[in-house]
């Protein structure tokens, strides 16, 4: 698969927490980095995710906030 969004961080599933409809899937992308992400469960079911697999979290954004103290 070919996608367009240049932010892609390929890291490691270390959780996946289902709730009623939306699942929390935790990516470790190195140095001490999690990446979660809010999901269908049915997303997590078609594509298989598992603790410990493979994924890449893929960032998408119009818009970039900061701030600061």
């Amino acid at each position: 698969m070919k996608i367009s969004a240049r932010n892609r961080l390929k890291g490691k599933i270390v959780d996946i927490v289902k709730g009623a409809t939306t699942a929390h899937v935790r990516i470790d992308i190195g140095n001490g980095s999690i990446v979660t992400s809010s999901i269908t469960n049915e997303a997590v079911d078609e594509l298989a995710l598992k603790v410990g697999g493979e994924a890449y979290a893929v960032i998408k954004a119009s818009d970039v906030m900061v701030a600061v103290d």
